[in-house]
């Protein structure tokens, strides 16, 4: 398990770990509470999470679990021939502004380097600003559009790529938190 919160006077915040099948049902909560239109199924999660396990893993998913070990976050990036793609990102809402955001993209850029990855891409609605902020952070920098990828609500995506995964500073500094 990999502890959010760094630093010397930081507070204790959320413990990130892989993401296992009894997480699919807490995840399913609060996939349904941040994206109500466009939800992921329970059959997606665990088909990811399928691809997340033994030598020839090609998805990292994991969790963000706070003290009362309530899932407050969770991630996931898919890895084949060099490409990384973002899956998902979500944060509760109680936890927005917190640096969590970050530090679950953080972990998937670094999981995209060990998947040998020489780039990752991501789709973001294009009316999810604050998220579009974060990745821009992150040196992602948008490249084209996908006309109603997000369905049934019919609304864009913004595509972005990190053109070097490997340049993301290690978890806990300064560029990570915002």
């Amino acid at each position: 398990m990999t502890p959010v919160a760094s630093g010397p006077d930081a507070a204790p915040g959320p413990v990130l770990r892989e993401m296992r099948w009894w997480d699919i049902e807490p995840v399913l909560v609060l996939e349904r509470e941040l994206f109500p239109e466009d939800a992921w199924s329970r059959g997606m999660f665990w088909s990811e999470l399928a691809h997340s396990r033994g030598p020839l893993a090609t998805r990292r998913f994991i969790v963000a679990v706070n003290d009362d070990e309530r899932i407050v976050g969770y991630a996931g990036l898919a890895a084949a021939g060099g490409l990384g793609d973002v899956q998902t990102i979500a944060v509760a809402r109680d936890h927005w502004g917190s640096g969590l955001g970050a530090v679950l993209l953080t972990d998937l850029l670094h999981a995209a380097t060990a998947f040998e990855c020489t780039e990752v891409l991501l789709e973001c609605r294009v009316d999810n600003t604050r998220a579009q902020k974060l990745y821009e952070r992150f040196g992602f920098e948008p490249i084209g559009f996908r006309r109603g990828y997000y369905q049934p609500g019919n609304v864009d995506a913004l595509v972005m790529r990190h053109a070097d995964p490997a340049s993301v500073p290690v978890q806990g500094s300064d560029t990570t938190h915002g």
